[in-house]
């Protein structure tokens, strides 16, 4: 029988000072990479624990991104718990933090601090608005940098700005930050240099938002709120069908729309028409364009719609509500461990041979464990 493949960060420590979303998120995903992870949280715990009680008793945010962690309750303002902190951090291979701005540093525990003791380490400090900065201060979470970012200003409705509805600055802080620490592990094992990475909520949205910002910088107009259409290609967007169902419409290319008007809506004469036979046209008409997608659609049932589709290789996708997605064919989940049973998770979205479920840890299950093996 052959080994089991071994897991790319097995071997390793890392040290966690988290709270929230955005750093929990990266140490999930060290930790499904066979990292050992020590969560370190303050004596009443890790906030997320009260978010809610959603995953069958237990908070949906935590146990969602704890799996796989070890917990620790520290009170590092006390010498003994500050002591312990420090000789986890002298074994440790990486060191996650996203308290307030300036607190690990007041703690003794800022990255330069740590790096001038142990060069190798890689530190990752994740905040709302970074290091410096007239903001650098503030209060961050997730829907204020989605406002300050102008996410919210490009989503929504046409008449309502709208707030991405799950934590998009959160998340996406965190894979960031999994991205760097784990390039700069690479480095770390090739020349024994260890890192600074710093990953804050604001730039991370502030780089998603590249097109529209270059749009208002270049072109002197930014997209508009779309709703559920593309504010750049049309046809894209969601159609009622015959049946009462929504089917989202994706048309790349002039070659698809000439497929689409033949094939699918039975009009021909607009394959190459004045006003719909290019992309430029069909945006600048948009409602005549819709129009005539909207009255073929309404003719027909949903499945008669997909298939015709499908057949002229047209792109579409139902539009579902989360009672959809639970039942959706291609969710993948698995069962991770909590206290009182287990919760039927979505699975990792990497598929990678190490990848699969952890239990999420109780307030301090590990705590004796800890203090004994990094005690004095």
């Amino acid at each position: 029988m052959l080994n089991p493949t071994p897991k790319p960060l097995a071997g390793l420590l890392v040290v966690s000072l988290e709270q929230a979303v955005a750093a929990p998120m990266a140490t999930l995903r060290l930790a499904e990479a066979g990292a050992r992870v020590i969560k370190v949280e303050r004596p009443e715990g890790d906030f997320a624990r009260g978010y809610d009680r959603a995953a069958n008793g237990e908070a949906s945010y935590f146990v969602w991104l704890n799996q796989g962690k070890e917990s620790v309750a520290l009170d590092l303002k006390a010498p003994g718990d500050r002591a312990i902190m420090r000789r986890m951090l002298a074994r440790a291979d990486v060191f996650v933090q996203n308290l307030a701005h300036g607190a690990a540093a007041r703690l003794g525990l800022g990255a330069a601090e740590l790096r001038a003791e142990d060069p190798r380490l890689v530190c990752c400090d994740i905040s709302g608005f970074g290091p410096g900065g007239p903001y650098a201060a503030r209060k961050a979470y997730d829907l204020l940098i989605q406002a300050e970012s102008g996410v919210v200003e490009v989503s929504g409705g046409p008449g309502e700005r709208g707030r991405v509805g799950v934590s998009l600055a959160d998340i996406g802080a965190g894979l960031t930050a999994f991205g760097a620490i784990s390039a700069a592990l690479v480095r770390q094992a090739r020349s024994g240099i260890g890192a600074h990475v710093e990953v804050s909520l604001f730039d991370v949205l502030a780089e998603w938002m590249t097109v529209p910002l270059l749009h208002h910088d270049y072109l002197g107009k930014a997209p508009g709120r779309a709703g559920l259409s593309h504010p750049s290609i049309a046809p894209y967007g969601a159609f009622a069908t015959g049946d009462g169902r929504l089917l989202l419409i994706s048309v790349q290319s002039d070659r698809e729309w000439r497929a689409l008007a033949r094939e699918v809506l039975g009009r021909p004469d607009l394959a190459e028409a004045r006003g719909f036979a290019t992309n430029n046209e069909r945006v600048a008409g948009r409602a005549e364009t819709d129009a005539a997608v909207a009255e073929a659609f309404a003719l027909k049932p949903a499945a008669a719609l997909k298939a015709a589709l499908d057949a002229a290789r047209i792109a579409w996708g139902e539009v579902n509500d989360v009672a959809g997605l639970s039942a959706h064919p291609h969710l993948r989940r698995v069962a991770a461990a909590i206290a009182g049973g287990e919760v039927r998770l979505p699975a990792s979205s990497a598929r990678a041979d190490w990848a699969g479920p952890g239990a999420a840890p109780a307030l301090d299950s590990h705590g004796a464990a800890i203090r004994a093996e990094f005690g004095s």
